[in-house]
């Protein structure tokens, strides 16, 4: 009889919430937010519980939530980004982390396994190592098969309805970033960063729409500096084929105190604000759909 999978620790792995009707062309996800922490994975970590949490993109599945109200699907990981992490490649792995051999089609050179944080995180954003020894190498590829696999069919499913439905797609992936992302030199505090891969994961009308609904609502936003988009970004916006991908990252001090990670009073208010951001950009009379090629 095989041992449960990974899987098994969180009940469920993931969860989509769907909107009463799916009016919008739209999918929301966010694969950060996950706040479940196995005790065994606690245990096997050199960190507390806080710590472990500097990795999450807390709250942001909290933030978003009005989008399923507008008529778009919300999906939302429950296992934490410190334990998987599904903005990588698949088999993103550092083969120091690991006793026993990698797949010989793993990528272990990427500048994201170099920094330690692969599929199978090595270190907390802030640069701490998660755990006290290696990890039999089973262990990652059981988290990527019984979770990140998974994760993706779902998400390439919601793609996949949402274009048939309406012919085209926007996945708005959402994270949130340290309020030390962007140093004093940068000038004034940024609010939002929106990654599209430097205009190649996305239509730039919609680029230029959410930037635009942002900031009409107060929000300082700037472009691809320091966050152009992660692997989800990525590998689902095609624009050429109708599908659009855009990343979004909340400034962490806008609504919790980064320290003890307890939500800002403000917090509701700023939930209202990107409501309000997406009712105004969906709203607006966008071409998205595939490229159409003149016939010869």
């Amino acid at each position: 009889m095989s041992s449960p999978g990974p899987e098994s620790l969180f009940s469920p792995p993931f969860v989509v919430d769907e909107p009463e009707r799916h009016s919008l062309p739209y999918v929301f996800n966010t694969g950060h937010s996950g706040a479940v922490y196995p005790p065994s994975f606690v245990a096997a970590s050199r960190l507390d519980a806080v710590s472990l949490r500097r990795s999450e993109d807390a709250f942001v599945d909290r933030l978003f939530a009005p989008v399923v109200g507008l008529g778009a699907p919300l999906m939302r990981a429950c296992f934490p980004r410190a334990y998987l992490d599904v903005n990588r490649e698949p088999y993103e792995l550092d083969p120091r982390m690991f006793d026993g051999r990698l797949p010989p089609f793993a990528n272990i050179r990427s500048m994201r396994v170099a920094g330690g944080l692969g599929t199978v995180p090595r270190v907390v954003a802030d640069g701490q190592e998660i755990y006290r020894g290696r990890l039999p190498v089973e262990e990652a590829t059981a988290r990527i098969e019984g979770l990140y696999k998974p994760y993706h069919r779902t998400l390439r499913g919601l793609i996949a309805r949402t274009t048939t439905l309406f012919g085209h797609v926007v996945l708005i992936d959402c994270h949130s970033m340290p309020s030390t992302s962007l140093g004093r030199e940068e000038g004034p505090r940024v609010d939002v960063v929106l990654g599209d891969r430097f205009g190649t994961a996305c239509a730039h009308t919609l680029t230029d729409g959410v930037e635009a609904a942002l900031q009409d609502q107060g929000f300082r936003v700037v472009r691809n500096k320091p966050y152009a988009g992660g692997f989800i970004t990525e590998h689902y916006g095609e624009p050429s084929l109708g599908r659009h991908a855009l990343q979004i990252e909340i400034n962490r001090a806008l609504y919790m105190d980064e320290r003890t990670l307890i939500p800002k009073p403000g917090f509701d208010a700023l939930v209202e604000r990107l409501a309000a951001v997406f009712r105004a950009v969906s709203a607006l009379p966008l071409d998205l759909a595939p490229a159409r090629i003149a016939a010869e």
